[in-house]
C-alpha cells in the first residue's frame, strides 16, 4: 500500500511537472509571437532612401531661346556658320538646399521669308502680330529676332524690343564679335522675361533665411491649388452716402479676363459684399493746412484686423482668401487720404497687405454735399478702383515689372492685363516654390516617422508618399527639358500628394499611447498566469538540481 501510494505521488509530480512545462512552452512559444504580430503597429515600407536623395536635388531650368538673324543683321561671314545652338548656364545664387541651375538654350538660326517680309514693316507691334500668327510657341519658350542694326522697325535710341507674348527684338551690329555681343543683350532680355534671382528668391521666401534676398520677398501669394477672391463695400455712414457701384459689370469687364489668363496657375472664385456701418480700426488725423483727414503709413496695419472681422469669408475657406476693400470714409472724416512715409499723400489712396489683399479709400467730390440733402448718392468709379484692384492683384501673386536692360522698349500688357511672358515666368515660380515644398514636407513626414516608431502607416498613406516622390522626380525632369506646363502640372501632384500623406487623420492614431500606458494594460493581463508559470519552471528547476547533485548510492 505505502509504495503503490508513493508511485501514485510520483506519477502525480512528474504528470504536474509535464503540465507546467507544456504551458510555459505554448505561452512562450505560441502566445509571445501571437500576441506580439497581433498587436505590432501596421507600417507599410516607404521610399526613405529617395526622400533623402531629394534634399541633395539639383533644378536645372531650361528655358529654350531660339534665335533668329535677318538680313544684315550680322556680318556675312557670321551668316554662313547658321544655324548652330549656344547653351548658356548659370547657378542661382540662393541660401537654399536646393541647387537651382539657369540653362538658356540658345538656337540660332536664319529668318525665314515671312518672317523677313513681317520684319521689314516699319511698326514693330504690326510685325509681332503677323509673327504670333505665322506660329505657336510652347510654354516657356522664347524668340529673339535679331534685326538690321539701321532697321526703322524700332526707334533709334532703342536697342531691344519686349512684347506682350514670348517674342523679343534686338539690333544686330556688324563688327567681328558679333555673336558674342548680341549672345549677350539676348541673355538680358531672356532673363528679364523668364527667370531671375528676385523671381526665384520671392518664390522660396519661406523657405530662405531671413537675409537680403528674402526680407521683402514674402509678398506673393503661397502657390495654392485655388484662390477666392472678395470684394467688399464698406460705408461706415449710410445716412449720409447712398454708395452704388456696378461690381458685376467691373468684374466681368476687368477681372474676369486677367483671372481667365491666370487660370492655368489655379481654380477663381469670385464674390461682393456691401458692409454698413464698417469702421476702421485707427481714427485719422485731421490736417489742417489741406483741411482733410489721413492715414499715417505706420498706422495702416492696425486697419486690417477690426475690418477683417466683419468680413467672414476666410473662416469656411478650404483656399487663400483675397480681400479688396473700398472704403468710403464717414462724412465727419471726409476728405481721408493715405500717406506714404514720407508724409506724401499716396497717389492712388490705396494700400496692399501682402498675402491679405487691399484696400482703398474713396471720397466723395465736396460737391455733391452742396447740390443735395443727405444721403448723398454716389456712383463708384468702377475704372479707376479697377486699375487699382487690379495692379494689388498683380503684385499678390508676384507678377511684377520686369528688370529690363538700358535702352530696352517694353510693351503695354495685353487687354487680358497679363503677358503671355509674365504667365510664363509666375509657372517658372510656381514649380520651383512647389518643389520646394514638396521637398520639405516628404522630409519632415520622413524623420517624424523615423522617430517616433508606434505611428501606423497605412498603404494608402505610403502610395500617396510614392506619387509624391515620382512626382517630384517628374517635375524635375520636365524642367530640365523645358517643358513648362507639364513640369508645373507634376509638382503641383507633388505638393498635393505630399500634403495628403502628412495630413492624413490615420498617423495620429496611435500617436498619443506611450510605453507607460501598455505596461498599464498588459501587466493585468499577463501577471495572473505568468507568475504561475514562473514559479513552477523554478521548482522544476530547483528539484532537477537537487536529483542531479545527489550522490549515487553503491554496493
Amino acid at each position: 500500500m505505502a509504495a503503490a501510494g508513493a508511485a501514485a505521488t510520483d506519477l502525480e509530480v512528474v504528470r504536474g511537472k509535464r503540465s507546467a512545462l507544456f504551458f510555459a512552452a505554448v505561452a512562450i512559444l505560441l502566445g509571445l509571437p501571437l500576441w506580439w504580430k497581433t498587436t505590432e503597429t501596421y507600417r507599410a515600407p516607404l521610399p526613405y532612401s529617395q526622400i533623402g536623395a531629394l534634399n541633395a536635388l539639383q533644378l536645372r531650368l531650361m528655358v529654350p531661346v531660339t534665335v533668329v538673324f535677318t538680313r544684315d543683321s550680322v556680318p556675312l561671314d557670321d551668316q554662313e556658320k547658321l544655324p548652330f545652338t549656344v547653351v548658356h548656364e548659370r547657378e542661382i545664387p540662393l541660401k537654399y538646399k536646393m541647387k537651382i541651375k539657369c540653362r538658356f538654350q540658345k538656337a540660332y538660326r536664319r529668318a525665314l521669308d515671312h518672317e523677313e517680309e513681317a520684319l521689314s514693316l516699319s511698326s514693330v507691334q504690326e510685325a509681332e502680330a503677323i509673327l504670333a500668327e505665322a506660329e505657336e510657341q510652347a510654354e516657356g519658350s522664347l524668340t529673339v529676332y535679331v534685326i538690321s542694326e539701321h532697321s526703322s522697325l524700332l526707334p533709334q535710341d532703342m536697342m531691344s524690343y519686349i512684347g506682350p507674348e514670348r517674342t523679343a527684338v534686338v539690333r544686330g551690329i556688324t563688327h567681328r564679335e558679333a555673336f558674342n555681343i548680341i549672345g549677350r543683350r539676348i541673355i538680358q532680355i531672356a532673363q528679364a522675361m523668364s527667370l531671375t534671382e528676385d523671381v526665384l528668391a520671392a518664390a522660396l521666401a519661406d523657405h530662405l533665411p531671413e537675409d537680403k534676398w528674402s526680407a521683402d520677398k514674402r509678398r506673393p501669394l503661397k502657390s495654392s491649388l485655388g484662390y477666392e477672391i472678395t470684394f467688399s463695400l464698406l460705408n461706415p455712414d449710410p445716412k449720409s452716402h447712398d454708395v452704388h457701384w456696378d461690381i458685376e459689370g467691373a468684374v466681368r469687364r476687368y477681372v474676369q479676363p486677367f483671372l481667365n489668363a491666370l487660370s492655368v496657375a489655379g481654380n477663381f472664385s469670385v464674390d461682393s459684399q456691401i458692409l454698413y456701418y464698417a469702421m476702421l480700426g485707427v481714427n485719422p488725423r485731421f490736417d489742417q493746412a489741406s483741411s482733410s483727414y489721413y492715414l499715417a503709413m505706420h498706422s495702416l496695419p492696425h486697419v486690417i484686423n477690426p475690418v477683417e472681422s466683419r468680413l467672414g469669408s476666410s473662416a469656411a475657406s478650404l483656399y487663400p482668401v483675397l480681400n479688396f476693400l473700398l472704403y468710403v470714409p464717414e462724412l465727419a472724416h471726409s476728405p481721408l487720404y493715405i500717406q506714404d512715409k514720407d508724409g506724401a499723400p499716396v497717389a492712388t489712396n490705396a494700400f496692399h497687405s501682402p498675402r491679405w489683399g487691399g484696400i482703398m479709400v474713396y471720397n466723395v467730390d465736396p460737391k455733391a454735399y452742396n447740390a443735395s440733402e443727405l444721403p448723398v448718392r454716389v456712383e463708384v468709379d468702377m475704372v479707376r478702383v479697377m486699375e487699382v484692384f487690379l495692379a494689388q492683384l498683380r503684385l499678390l501673386f508676384g507678377i511684377a515689372q520686369p528688370q529690363v536692360p538700358p535702352k530696352c522698349l517694353l510693351s503695354g500688357p495685353k487687354s487680358e492685363g497679363l503677358m503671355t511672358w509674365e504667365l510664363d515666368r509666375l509657372l517658372w515660380a510656381r514649380s520651383v516654390e512647389n518643389l520646394a515644398t514638396a521637398t520639405t514636407t516628404l522630409t519632415s513626414l520622413a524623420q517624424l516617422l523615423g522617430k517616433i516608431s508606434n505611428i501606423v502607416i497605412k498603404d494608402d498613406v505610403a502610395s500617396e508618399v510614392y506619387r509624391a516622390v515620382a512626382a517630384v522626380q517628374k517635375a524635375a525632369e520636365e524642367l530640365a527639358s523645358g517643358h513648362l506646363s507639364s513640369a508645373f502640372v507634376a509638382s503641383q501632384e507633388a505638393v498635393t500628394s505630399s500634403e495628403r500623406a502628412f495630413f492624413d487623420p490615420s498617423l495620429l492614431h496611435l500617436l498619443y499611447f506611450p510605453d507607460d500606458q501598455k505596461f498599464a494594460i498588459y501587466i493585468p493581463l499577463f501577471l495572473p498566469m505568468a507568475v504561475p508559470i514562473l514559479l513552477s519552471l523554478v521548482k522544476i528547476f530547483m528539484e532537477t538540481r537537487k536529483s542531479w547533485a545527489k550522490p549515487e548510492k553503491t554496493d
